[in-house]
Formats: C-alpha cells, sequence, structure tokens
C-alpha cells in the first residue's frame, strides 16, 4: 500500500510541478520573449530596487513598494544614452540586456542598459496578494507612471545621466507600453523600438485566431489546416450529439468534466485553439512544420488532432486532464503570488484591454465553441459581478479613447510585426508606419543582426539601428 501510495504522491507531484495545461498554455502565450541568442557572459547586471508610490494619481495615498529593476553599466560611458527595456507581464531575467540588437546599439552608443519590472508581475509585488481589492492598482496607467518615475529618478542620481537621451524598447504588451508612454509622457524619451505592439483594445478579438490559421496554413500547408478544422467540428459534432462522453474518453478528461456543461464545452474548446496559438506565435523555422507532421501522421484527421493534443497534454504528467470551467477558476481565484500570471493578467483585460480571442468568425478552423461569453463569464466569476460584458466594452472604450487606439499620433517610435504573428492584428500595420516582417512570428526580431537574418528582417534591424542614431544626437 504505501509503496503505491507513494507512486501516487510522486505522480501528483509531478503534475503540480509541471503546473496545469492551463498554466502552462498560458504561460507560452505571455512569457518574457526568449534570450538573445549570443550573450555577453562576462558583463555584470545589477539586481536594484526602486520605490514606487502604489497609486501614482491619489494624493491622498501614502502607500509605497519595491519596485524591481536590471542594471548593466559595462558599456557605459558618462554622458551616454539609456536604454531601458520595459518589463511586461512576465518576470524580468538579466539576459535580456546582455546582448542582441539593443545590446549592440547601447554598445555602439556607449548606452547604459536597464531592465523595468512591471507591477505585479516578477518579484515586483505592491502589495502582498492579488485579492480583488489590491489587484485594482494593476494598470497600464499606473505601470506607465512607474516608468516615469524610474526615469527622473534614474537620470537624477546616476552619474553622468542627467543629460543623456532615453530610448524604451519593449515586445508584446510592454511595446504597447512604449507607444502609449511616448503619447502621454514625449518629452521624457527621444525614441522607441516597439515590437509586436497591440494598440487597438477590443473585446471580441476575433482576428487572433484567423491569423493563427492563416500562419499554419502558410507554413504547415492546406492540409494540415484542413485537417485541424476538420478533427475539432468532429468532436463538436460529437459533443452535439451525445456522444460528448467519446471525446472524454479520446482526450482522457478528468471526471469533473461534464460533456452536458457550455462553460465545460467552451473551456475546452478555447484550451485547444490557444495550444494551437502558442505553437504559432512562438514558431521558430520548423516549428509549425513539425507539428503539422505530427498531425498529418494520425490515421484521420480527429485522431490527428487528438494524437497532438494528447502530447501536449502529457507534459503536466497527470493520468487524466483537468479542462473543465471549474478548474481553469479555480487556478484564476488562488490570490497568491505563485509565478502563474493569469490571474494578473486577465484583470488587465477585464479592466482595460478585452482583447478575448474568440472563435466568433468562421475564418479560423478551431470551431465554435470559445464564444467572447466564455470570457465575460470568467470576468464576473473571479473579480465581482460588476465586471460585466457591458462594463469591460465601456473601459474597452474609455482605453481606446485615451490612447488613440491605431492613431496613437505619437513621433520617433519604430513599429514592427512579425508577418505570423497573430497579434499584429491590433497593432499597426500600414506600410508608412509599421514594419512587417514576413515569416516571423512574435517579438522575433531581439537578436543581433546575423547571416540567419532574412533581407527583410536585416533590414529592420539596421533601420531602427539608424533611427537610435538619430535620436540620440
Amino acid at each position: 500500500m504505501k509503496f503505491w501510495l507513494g507512486i501516487t504522491l510522486a505522480l501528483l507531484a509531478l503534475a503540480q510541478s509541471n503546473g496545469s495545461i492551463f498554466e502552462r498554455t498560458f504561460k507560452r502565450l505571455h512569457e518574457e520573449p526568449e534570450q538573445p541568442a549570443t550573450q555577453n557572459r562576462a558583463d555584470i547586471v545589477q539586481t536594484l530596487w526602486i520605490e514606487q508610490k502604489l497609486d501614482h494619481f491619489d494624493a491622498s495615498e501614502t502607500r509605497t513598494w519595491q519596485m524591481r529593476y536590471m542594471l548593466n553599466d559595462a558599456l557605459y560611458k558618462s554622458g551616454g544614452p539609456l536604454f531601458i527595456y520595459l518589463g511586461g507581464e512576465w518576470e524580468i531575467s538579466s539576459g535580456r540586456i546582455t546582448g542582441g540588437h539593443i545590446y549592440d546599439m547601447a554598445k555602439e552608443h556607449n548606452g547604459l542598459l536597464a531592465y523595468t519590472e512591471h507591477r505585479y508581475y516578477g518579484q515586483s509585488k505592491p502589495l502582498p496578494d492579488l485579492s480583488n481589492e489590491n489587484i485594482k492598482y494593476l494598470t497600464v496607467n499606473q505601470s506607465l507612471a512607474d516608468l516615469a518615475y524610474f526615469i527622473d529618478t534614474i537620470k537624477s542620481t546616476h552619474e553622468g545621466l542627467a543629460d543623456s537621451k532615453v530610448i524604451i524598447v519593449g515586445g508584446s504588451y510592454s511595446a504597447t507600453m512604449v507607444t502609449w508612454f511616448k503619447k502621454v509622457y514625449p518629452d521624457k524619451v527621444a525614441g522607441g523600438w516597439a515590437s509586436s505592439a497591440p494598440l487597438l483594445a477590443k473585446l471580441n478579438f476575433v482576428e487572433y485566431k484567423e491569423v493563427t490559421g492563416q500562419s499554419i496554413e502558410q507554413m504547415g500547408g492546406s492540409d494540415c489546416y484542413k485537417r485541424i478544422e476538420n478533427g475539432i467540428a468532429e468532436m463538436e459534432t460529437m459533443f452535439a450529439t451525445k456522444r460528448g462522453a467519446e471525446v472524454k474518453s479520446l482526450l482522457k478528461l478528468c471526471e469533473p468534466f461534464d460533456v452536458y456543461s457550455d462553460l465545460d464545452i467552451w473551456t475546452l474548446f478555447s484550451e485547444i485553439s490557444d495550444i494551437f496559438a502558442g505553437v504559432v506565435q512562438t514558431h521558430n523555422a520548423g516549428q509549425i512544420e513539425g507539428v503539422c507532421q505530427k498531425i498529418m501522421s494520425g490515421s484521420n484527421d480527429l485522431t490527428g488532432v487528438a494524437g497532438y493534443l494528447l502530447d501536449v497534454f502529457d507534459e503536466s504528467g497527470a493520468k487524466c486532464y483537468d479542462l473543465s470551467y471549474d478548474a481553469i477558476i479555480g487556478v484564476l481565484l488562488n490570490t497568491a503570488y505563485t509565478g502563474n500570471i493569469m490571474r494578473q493578467w486577465i484583470f488587465q483585460t477585464c479592466n482595460e484591454f478585452g482583447w478575448y480571442q474568440t472563435s466568433g468568425s468562421s475564418a479560423q478552423p478551431f470551431g465554435t465553441k470559445f464564444p467572447v461569453t466564455l470570457y465575460t463569464t470568467m470576468c464576473a466569476d473571479i473579480y465581482g459581478s460588476q465586471y460585466s460584458n457591458a462594463f469591460t466594452t465601456n473601459q474597452i472604450s474609455t482605453t481606446n479613447a485615451y490612447f488613440g487606439g491605431l492613431s496613437p499620433g505619437v513621433e520617433n517610435v519604430y513599429l514592427t510585426h512579425g508577418q505570423l504573428d497573430p497579434w499584429r492584428a491590433m497593432g499597426i500595420q500600414d506600410a508608412d508606419q509599421a514594419t512587417v516582417i514576413p515569416e516571423y512570428a512574435h517579438c522575433k526580431d531581439f537578436n543581433s543582426i546575423s547571416s540567419s537574418d532574412t533581407a527583410e528582417m536585416k533590414a529592420s534591424k539596421e533601420r531602427i539601428a539608424e533611427l537610435v542614431r538619430e535620436w540620440v544626437k
């Protein structure tokens, strides 16, 4: 008996250490952009802290907290510019400022490299937990004010920086922050580089899964696209014709999953679509193609798709997979800082951005079973009944009115997108204002210029280097 108990406990520990399927998929979609391939290991990166106001916009709120940042002064000479990489919804790490194209530009200009951590992520914890009362200070405007104070403080306290030009750089949500910071605090920075920045807040972001499908078809072939579409459609039909138990068995779903519950079915198909989105959004050469090869090796559409999904599910180390609505809500109701950033990021979407990547378009292969209602129901169930569809819709309108949506009206911000990246649909793609780099995915342009770059990638990196030379004069 003790032997079997030991095995059970070991398997449980493995599942917990690996994280739930929800957590692992979410992390893949929201992790720190991958580290530059070339690193200067001899550089000493300091980890430092700066005191920030909890609420920059309420004079009566006197509480403060410690924001973490990292500093690399290996290249710095007094009077050189300050290059700041902005942290987004992830934990910062030193490799971001010890290599890559930003590092190369700092080297050219004898610059100081900094990396700021966003409030409520990583080790930057304004309050002891993530309760509904405490999480309300997690807004983009508060984080932009954190950055403004950081710039003022480091320029006034770091030797030789008082008159230096400031360049800010970001990827994904932190690229959004680059653009919006330049709008709200235009005089604090000389210029910015925003890679893969969504700028239009939108409740029903149907375009995300449309571009995901287009990228799968482009890189993996139309047969792969059709197999995914057909396999998922077959699962939907099975649920609709009271054969849901067969899907439950096929995908090894745990007993709590209710084959007659809309919320459980929506949660399952949302997760399936997000697994495919993770493949596309993080694509490096051969990645989409490799997944399509696995899917096409199945004997038919259903087994091809299910076989691939089970391979992904198996990474959790569990005997069965709890993909019920209650399971994801259970994760999101945990108010402790655990390293899982789902509760923080989803709060930001409910409160400011939307960006719910739904099945509301037929021009995508992931079916019809993850409507916007799933996500707005989650907002209310997690953060309180006031977070209704109408509330979030109003908040999104406020965000777009304040920051300008796809017309932010900023100068000296270089915008880049990977053509395969589903997020580009919420960004500026006009060739006069932004550079879209063919066959690259999300935040893939931070490496040093190299022989492996396509001509378009190399040209884009050379363009930002030229702009920085102008901005730091």
